[in-house]
């Protein structure tokens, strides 16, 4: 039997929903090399059981982290964009991911008037810091969207990482929650200790309230080598420091984080169920090495398989 579409399962917080995430092409592209990509991208997505695609904003972030950025920063084709002029053939709905802070307000406008809530669904991501300079915030675009097109659904990002150091992560998500929000997509996934005590607050918290939690999406990302584990670690994902001494020192680190990542998504499956929690998956595919795009894609079907079976 068919699933309902992806914008029904979200609104009746129903769970098992399966995403696949990926960045668009790099703005120094050609033409042809896009058109390719999108061409085998296509093909890609076709072969797995998803319930809607995930495209990137990508920002630089140089504010997050005062380190050095493991991987430079490449400027990449604007989502909306790649999506409407280079994915027509996929055929099921696209969560367009919006960096708010790098657009004015007519720029949110001007894209808000022109989205297809048929198609396509939407998660706001805020600053990575306090300081970083933005052109419209997070709360104001929120508002853009509640009065422009509140019939698009909004998504917004969660990271139990800021609940360990804060533990008021559950009280954001409410309070997002509030503003229009009907779906939460975490951050990489690598600890799943504090992943469990954010869900569980949050379910509480809204058990206490007399609401429904919205489903949280679990964002699950392959480790291929050790530069990878530094840059996820840059980006502010914990990863316990055993698993980081597997990677380092293993034979194979794409293999070891394909097992660890099926484990963590078992684990969170059954927590969840127990909970009452709805949840789904979502297998980030960022990498341009072969085997790690290959090995996102293999994950991507075991997932489904395990949340279909």
């Amino acid at each position: 039997m068919s699933r309902p579409p992806l914008q029904s399962m979200l609104t009746e917080a129903q769970s098992g929903v399966l995403l696949f995430g990926i960045t668009p092409p790099r703005q120094s592209s050609t033409p042809a090399r896009i058109k390719e990509i999108a061409a085998v991208t296509l093909e890609r997505l076709s072969a797995l059981d998803l319930d809607g695609l995930i495209l990137y904003d990508i920002v630089d972030e140089a504010e997050r982290n005062a380190s050095e950025r493991p991987f430079p920063y490449l400027p990449t084709l604007d989502p909306a964009s790649f999506h409407a002029e280079h994915l027509g053939e996929w055929d099921r709905p696209t969560i367009i991911y919006r960096c708010v802070g790098k657009y004015d307000e007519d720029e949110l406008r001007t894209w808000l008037h022109g989205a297809d809530p048929g198609r396509v669904l939407s998660v706001f991501v805020g600053a990575s810091a306090g300081d970083q300079p933005v052109r419209t915030n997070l709360r104001r675009a929120q508002d853009l969207r509640a009065e422009i097109r509140p019939e698009l659904q909004l998504g917004a990002v969660v990271i139990s990482e800021r609940h360990a150091r804060s533990g008021d992560e559950h009280r954001r998500m409410l309070a997002k929650q509030e503003r229009g929000c009907s779906f939460f997509i975490s951050q990489v996934i690598y600890d799943v200790g504090e992943t469990k005590n954010l869900i569980s607050d949050y379910f509480y918290a809204c058990q206490d309230l007399g609401i429904q939690p919205r489903p949280v999406i679990f964002t699950l990302s392959l480790c291929g080598s050790e530069k990878t584990l530094e840059f996820l670690q840059w980006l502010g994902v914990d990863v316990p420091r055993w698993m980081a001494n597997t990677l380092r020192h293993c034979a194979d680190p794409l293999a070891e984080s394909y097992r660890e990542c099926l484990a963590i998504a078992r684990d969170l499956q059954a927590f969840c169920l127990r909970l009452g929690m709805p949840y789904g998956f979502h297998v980030e595919s960022v990498s341009i090495r072969k085997t790690e795009i290959e090995g996102a894609t293999r994950l991507a079907a075991e997932i489904g398989a395990l949340l279909r079976g």
